[in-house]
């Protein structure tokens, strides 16, 4: 039997009728979908034994039912939810209506990570979208690694090895990244010293959990990555921002704190700063080396984007150099291929990434073993070298193209530095031209804009000529006209 005392919450302080009420319990378990159509009700003598109420309360709920063809009654036989639920609403009375379970909000005390998140139900592509700086999938070997993956599928050995050892990421995947990295990078690992991960993002959080808590203090640049900050808030960390300039983050104001404060870490991100795009300079690359050496704390190094460079060679990664185990290296081939493929990788001392394998265990029980291997071929091939050598010839043309495009359309409105490498350029509006307004344009969505510095990052990385003499022009012509 349907227990029905669990759908019909009857209240006599109300004003409304009892028998109203039942009917309206049972009209919105009937469209909320608990009721199917056919099924059978409860007698009016049981139904009301049920409910504890009397016999005729019941019967005029089902009359009423009835009449707005809800229900069918086959006199002394049954009554059963109406096969053809009506189209028209049911007549509105004076109660409060009932929710489906899950429209109600969870009433019970849970910890909230962010107080004005709402949940995205976005579904419309915009007209215009200027990314933070995204690689052109188009351009990326996301056919070859397809088909390397497929393949495997098939094959019963590859089959067996892709679920082996996903928790720190494939053998496979980790011997061919661990070359890779020693002949791009310098920097001198093994296996162990290799976690694969969903992502940069999943690397700064298992980094955070491990390394912070409500007692300490982490170093991070103004202005910074948001979703860093917050992850190191959520940790319990409490915030020291030192200022940005055109050299990188100020390594003199790091260790003025340094002797005033107990420091866990400093997050860094050594090359094409996100959002500014600024490079941190040799000689505050070795001094902040040497005051992690004299005061004791990590070096998060986040590499997002080092493959590309296009004046001169870049700087080798502090990973690359001495550091006694302090630097924590993170990278990612979202930045290499397509945002959507979540596979990055974190480099530390074996005994650190055994710890956040451990934590990554209790919240993700690993990565995709297929693709994790595919990806070791796309390596192992040289086809990831040539795929970076022919978009990097092709990026850099790109931010020369906007370079020409803002001189020529936007001098007037904006300000900017151009960026030695990686994809996106740091634009700031003059002051007289507010940024916000930019996010109120219906065709265009910039997906990093900095109010307090009244700027935005414009990626350019993922645009073609074209694309990028159509986005220009439309800033040209909607900038121009906010003071009109």
């Amino acid at each position: 039997m349907f227990p029905f005392e669990s759908i019909i919450t009857i209240d006599k302080e109300q004003k409304e009728p009892v028998y109203k009420q039942i009917a309206f319990f049972i009209i919105n378990a009937i469209r909320g979908g608990t009721l199917k159509a056919g099924t059978h009700l409860p007698g009016s003598r049981q139904l009301a034994k049920i409910l504890g109420v009397h016999r005729k309360t019941v019967i005029a709920a089902y009359e009423e039912l009835n009449a707005q063809d809800w229900i069918v009654i086959i006199p002394r036989k049954h009554v059963s939810v109406s096969e053809r639920i009506p189209l028209l609403k049911p007549q509105k009375w004076n109660i409060k209506t009932s929710l489906r379970s899950y429209e109600n909000d969870l009433g019970l005390s849970f910890r909230k990570i962010d107080e004005n998140l709402a949940p995205d139900n976005s579904s419309i592509i915009d007209n215009m979208i200027i990314d933070d700086g995204h690689p052109d999938v188009r351009l990326s070997p996301i056919d070859e690694l397809l088909k390397t993956y497929r393949s495997y599928t098939s094959r019963k050995y590859a089959i067996k090895n892709a679920h082996i050892g996903t928790e720190q990421g494939t053998l496979k995947l980790r011997e061919e990244l661990s070359q890779y990295l020693a002949e791009t990078r310098g920097l001198n690992i093994s296996v162990d010293n290799l976690l694969i991960t969903h992502g940069a993002q999943m690397s700064i959080y298992l980094t955070a959990q491990l390394l912070l808590d409500k007692q300490t203090y982490i170093i991070v640049g103004k202005p910074n990555y948001p979703v860093a900050n917050k992850t190191f808030e959520e940790a319990g960390a409490q915030l020291i921002e030192i200022l940005v300039d055109e050299n990188g983050m100020d390594i003199n104001a790091v260790e003025a704190v340094c002797k005033k404060k107990k420091i866990a870490a400093v997050y860094i991100i050594p090359h094409h700063h996100y959002p500014t795009t600024v490079t941190l300079s040799v000689e505050r690359r070795m001094k902040l080396l040497e005051l992690s050496q004299e005061y004791s704390f990590a070096i998060i190094e986040d590499d997002y984007d080092y493959d590309y460079h296009y004046t001169s060679s870049p700087y080798l990664p502090l990973a690359s150099a001495g550091h006694n185990g302090n630097v924590i290296y993170i990278g990612s081939f979202s930045k290499m291929l397509d945002p959507s493929l979540r596979i990055g990788f974190l480099v530390a001392p074996s005994n650190f990434i055994v710890q956040c394998t451990a934590l990554r265990k209790l919240i993700d029980a690993g990565g995709d073993g297929y693709m994790q291997n595919a990806l070791a071929s796309l390596i192992k091939d040289g086809e990831l070298k040539r795929h970076l050598k022919k978009a990097k010839k092709i990026y850099h043309l790109r931010r020369d193209l906007l370079d020409t495009l803002l001189k020529e359309n936007l001098s007037r409105y904006i300000t900017y530095t151009l960026p030695s490498g990686g994809m996106a350029i740091w634009i700031k509006l003059l002051s007289n031209y507010p940024v916000s307004q930019l996010n109120e344009i219906p065709q265009l969505k910039i997906l990093q804009i900095n109010l307090e510095h009244n700027a935005f990052r414009f990626g350019f990385a993922s645009m073609n000529e074209q694309e990028l003499t159509e986005i220009v022009e439309f800033l040209e012509y909607q900038i121009g006209n906010m003071n009109n």
